[in-house]
């Protein structure tokens, strides 16, 4: 019976270690690969750099931004140092109007 006891302690420890630490790091990572793996031509992105611009051009491994805005600055990073994708939101208007 002490055995049990004793086992208990270290397996419930390993339990909860998985949840809280192990469990959310896979599902960012699963985030992210689907992430990157959505990126397009067209973008705007936000690198682990910071750097902010449009991708114009895409590779398995890399990806080329322009950063000006008027294609005089492209930068080649590779695509896993994505950090985000800046997605503009679209207002919706509410159609009814108030008298």
């Amino acid at each position: 019976m002490d055995n049990v006891g004793s086992l208990a302690l270290p397996l419930i420890f390993l339990v909860v270690l998985y949840m809280v630490l192990i469990r959310p790091q896979q599902k960012r990572q699963k985030q992210h690969q689907a992430m990157v793996g959505s990126l397009g031509v067209g973008d705007d992105v936000v690198t682990v750099g910071g750097l902010h611009g449009e991708v114009i051009d895409l590779s398995d491994t890399w990806m080329d931004l322009d950063v000006t805005g008027d294609k005089g600055v492209v930068l080649r990073v590779e695509r896993t140092s994505l950090a985000r994708v800046v997605r503009e939101e679209v207002a919706v208007v509410d159609d009814e109007t108030t008298a």
